[in-house]
C-alpha cells in the first residue's frame, strides 16, 4: 500500500511538472522565420592607395532592392542573412598621368562594377515595451562581397577585382503592423576592402596599376516584413 501511495505521489508531481513545462513552452512561443523586402540606399565610404598614378578614387551611391531572411533561435537571438547586388560608376581622382602623355592632376573613368555582397548577422532584439509593436535590434557579423560584370570603360584595357571577406555591424528595428506584418527600418556599416588592379597597357607597354581600396559603404533601408 505504501509503494503504491509513492508511485500515485510520483506520478501526480510528473503531470504538474509536465503541465508546467507545456504552460511554459505555449507562453514562449514565438514564430522564428521572418521575411524582408527593402529598398536600400548604398553610400561608399571609399578611399584608395594607388601606386604609380597616385590620387584617390570614387564610388557612385546606388539605390537596390534587397531580400533578407531572418531566424529566431530564441524570442531575443536571431541571424538575419541579406542578398542584393549593387552597381557602381568607378573613376579615380587627382591622378598624375603626366606619363601617358596627360595632365598631372586627373580623373581617370575606370568603368563600372557590379557586387555580390552576401552578409550574414547575428541579432540582438529587445522588447521595451509589454505590447512588442516597436522592436529594436542590434547586430554584427561577416559579409563576403563578389565583384562581377566588370566594364573596364573607354580609358584602360582592363579592371580586375579581388573578391574579398568583410565586417558588418547594424542597427534598426521592426514596427509591428499585426500579428504577421510589419514595417522595417535598418541601417548597416561594411567594413570591406578590396586589391585592385588596372590594366593600363593600351596607354603604354606593360603598365599595370595596383590599388588597394577601402569601400566601406553605409547601407540605409526600409521595407516590408512577414512572420511566419
Amino acid at each position: 500500500m505504501k509503494k503504491i501511495a509513492l508511485a500515485v505521489m510520483a506520478l501526480s508531481l510528473f503531470s504538474i511538472n509536465f503541465a508546467n513545462a507545456q504552460e511554459e513552452t505555449t507562453s514562449n512561443d514565438f514564430k522564428k522565420w521572418q521575411v524582408r523586402l527593402r529598398g536600400v540606399g548604398v553610400i561608399p565610404d571609399e578611399s584608395a592607395d594607388i601606386k604609380t598614378i597616385g590620387g584617390d578614387v570614387n564610388i557612385s551611391n546606388t539605390f537596390i532592392p534587397e531580400l533578407d531572411f531572418t531566424y529566431f533561435f530564441t524570442k531575443n537571438i536571431a541571424a538575419e542573412l541579406i542578398l542584393g547586388t549593387t552597381k557602381h560608376d568607378v573613376h579615380t581622382v587627382a591622378s598624375d598621368i603626366s606619363a601617358v602623355g596627360g595632365p598631372t592632376s586627373a580623373d581617370v573613368d575606370l568603368g563600372s562594377v557590379y557586387l555580390l555582397p552576401p552578409t550574414l548577422t547575428v541579432q540582438y532584439h529587445f522588447y521595451p515595451f509589454a505590447e512588442k509593436v516597436f522592436k529594436p535590434y542590434i547586430g554584427a557579423g561577416i559579409n563576403y562581397t563578389i565583384f562581377y560584370n566588370v566594364d573596364a570603360g573607354s580609358t584602360v584595357k582592363d579592371v580586375e577585382y579581388d573578391n574579398a571577406f568583410g565586417y558588418a555591424v547594424q542597427a534598426g528595428f521592426d514596427l509591428m503592423l499585426n500579428d504577421k506584418f510589419f514595417i522595417n527600418v535598418d541601417a548597416k556599416k561594411l567594413f570591406l576592402k578590396t586589391d585592385v588592379t588596372v590594366n593600363a597597357s593600351n596607354l603604354a607597354p606593360g603598365l599595370s596599376i595596383p590599388a588597394e581600396v577601402d569601400i566601406n559603404p553605409l547601407l540605409i533601408g526600409f521595407g516590408v516584413g512577414m512572420k511566419f
